[in-house]
């Protein structure tokens, strides 16, 4: 993934959805070739030269310094997310740094500890390409739980969210409004993207997303950017039917996030959370006694 074409790609989006009355442009009535600004009308509204803006659009110019990045961005109007998003993309075009695939990222036992107290509260564990490292019980029967409980735990087989939000049938009918959560997921993966453009593994999904899905594809090409801090969801469970729930990210901004789903009091969506942490605790309890079962089998196998 380069850089300096993402920052132009960038630009060029935001800048065909700004419309001239948007921003105070006049047109005197006549008809426009191009979609948005024209180059020349986002350069005079960011104060830098039309050649300048161009060059950066054309991935020339990558050192663009902050105060001008600013500029830029306060013309074509971004939210703080994109701001930041911008500042990464340019950061990325002037390093030189190859792909690398890092180590396997871990669950810091503090997390741990976090995910145990939680209880009955579904959730999970998020590395920062939206594996799943762990998760606690009802999380898994929220999420995904037509897969195997164990799987966070073997690196091979780590689920990962945003493959099963775009190629999983399952998780991709638990969400009444997939297209929110499919944008979503996309916003969120730019954001890491451009914050870890060295990342191999991190190109390997996206590439493999794009292949194996048109939409993530389209949504990808879009260039839409959101950081996935906290939204609200319709679902529909397979197990306890519709729930409204509300996701949040909970991150200290190093290592994995955890991610939570909870429900407002006294709601038929927390009922069906009760529900179903219910019918997880019971699956969880004949699940240990069968454990447990087998192991003093075994030991009486060795004991003869």
């Amino acid at each position: 993934m380069d850089g300096k074409t993402q920052l132009g790609d960038f630009l060029r989006t935001r800048r065909s959805r700004l419309r001239p009355e948007d921003v105070g442009v006049p047109t005197y009535g006549e008809r426009r070739r191009v979609p948005g600004l024209r180059r020349e009308e986002l350069a005079l509204l960011a104060g830098v030269s039309t050649s300048y803006y161009t060059r950066l659009e054309q991935g020339q110019s990558p050192s663009a310094s902050p105060e001008v990045l600013d500029a830029i961005a306060g013309a074509l109007r971004l939210d703080e997310s994109e701001r930041r998003y911008l500042h990464d993309l340019a950061r990325a075009g002037r390093r030189r740094t190859p792909g690398r695939r890092p180590a396997p990222e871990r669950v810091p036992e503090a997390t741990r500890q976090l995910l145990d107290v939680l209880g009955h509260v579904p959730a999970l564990v998020l590395g920062r390409r939206t594996d799943v490292l762990a998760w606690n019980r009802p999380g898994h029967a929220l999420f995904a739980g037509h897969l195997d409980f164990a799987a966070p735990g073997l690196p091979a087989q780590r689920p990962n969210m945003a493959r099963l939000v775009f190629l999983d049938g399952h998780v991709r009918d638990l969400y009444a409004d997939w297209p929110g959560k499919a944008r979503a997921v996309v916003g969120n993966l730019r954001v890491v993207a451009a914050r870890h453009p060295e990342d191999a593994a991190l190109h390997a999904l996206l590439g493999e997303l794009s292949a194996k899905s048109a939409e993530f594809a389209s949504m990808w090409a879009d260039h839409r950017v959101r950081a996935c801090t906290g939204d609200t969801y319709e679902m529909r469970h397979p197990l306890v039917g519709p729930l409204t729930v509300t996701q949040q990210t909970l991150s200290s901004g190093r290592g994995p996030s955890v991610v939570v789903a909870t429900t407002e009091a006294d709601s038929p969506s927390r009922t069906a959370l009760a529900l179903l942490a219910q019918a997880t605790g019971d699956d969880a309890a004949r699940a240990d006694r069968s454990s447990v079962r087998g192991q003093r089998a075994r030991l009486r196998v060795d004991g003869d």
